[in-house]
């Protein structure tokens, strides 16, 4: 593979990721936590090598209204809110403005969980060591605010591992999180599927099949 493509998929990215996590293998004090889609086959290859449990955390960020781009906070999975106060303010979005959106993201978080955990509960994260995997970071602003939203859950702390990233974006999570692992940070970074010979979408069945979840 070039340098350009080191990853022949997500789930080779991931088997190279879990050895940079080798440290955290067979402790009963880790749990990982996949972004969907992409990130859980990459997470499901660093769970079964560190024999550790993998949940989805489905994370929702809450556009300003009128700017939906632009994030006023995020929902995640366990019912966590996190919400950007100096936006809010400066955007002078309202109380009622913000529960409008929340609703809306809420609704389709849950259906999001259904589809792919089914009727099993999110996995209990307190007091362990929390490894949030994506297949790559660019903006960073999804892996930002399920940062945020994993503090909430009360780990004891929480390691963002990626396989690829910009080496800015990194940089910036570095400080959020408690340690980022990243295996490659190309100099001219464009697209998390630049560096991957197959990057085709994940789709919810996959996710289903490998959290072990019933269709």
């Amino acid at each position: 593979m070039s340098e350009l493509r080191p990853f022949e998929n997500r789930r080779q990215a991931g088997i190279a990721l879990a050895r940079s996590l080798s440290r955290y293998g067979h402790r009963a004090d880790v749990a990982v936590l996949a972004l969907p889609r992409g990130g859980v086959p990459v997470g499901h290859e660093v769970a079964q090598a560190l024999a550790a449990p993998l949940d989805v955390f489905v994370v929702r960020k809450l556009g300003v209204p009128g700017h939906r781009e632009l994030a006023m906070g995020a929902i995640a999975t366990g019912g966590v809110r996190v919400l950007n106060q100096p936006v809010i303010r400066a955007c002078r979005v309202s109380p009622a403005a913000i529960e409008q959106v929340a609703d809306e993201e809420g609704k389709e978080l849950e259906r999001r969980e259904h589809a792919y955990r089914g009727a099993r509960p999110p996995i209990d994260v307190k007091g362990k060591a929390v490894i949030l995997v994506d297949d790559g970071l660019a903006t960073g602003s999804t892996m930002k605010a399920a940062v945020q939203a994993a503090r909430l859950l009360s780990p004891a702390r929480v390691i963002v591992a990626v396989p690829v990233g910009a080496t800015e974006t990194c940089h910036d999570l570095a400080d959020i999180a408690d340690e980022i692992v990243c295996l490659y940070t190309p100099a001219s970074f464009e697209a998390v599927g630049q560096c991957y010979l197959d990057f085709s979408e994940t789709s919810d069945d996959e996710v289903r099949r490998l959290l072990g979840a019933k269709p």
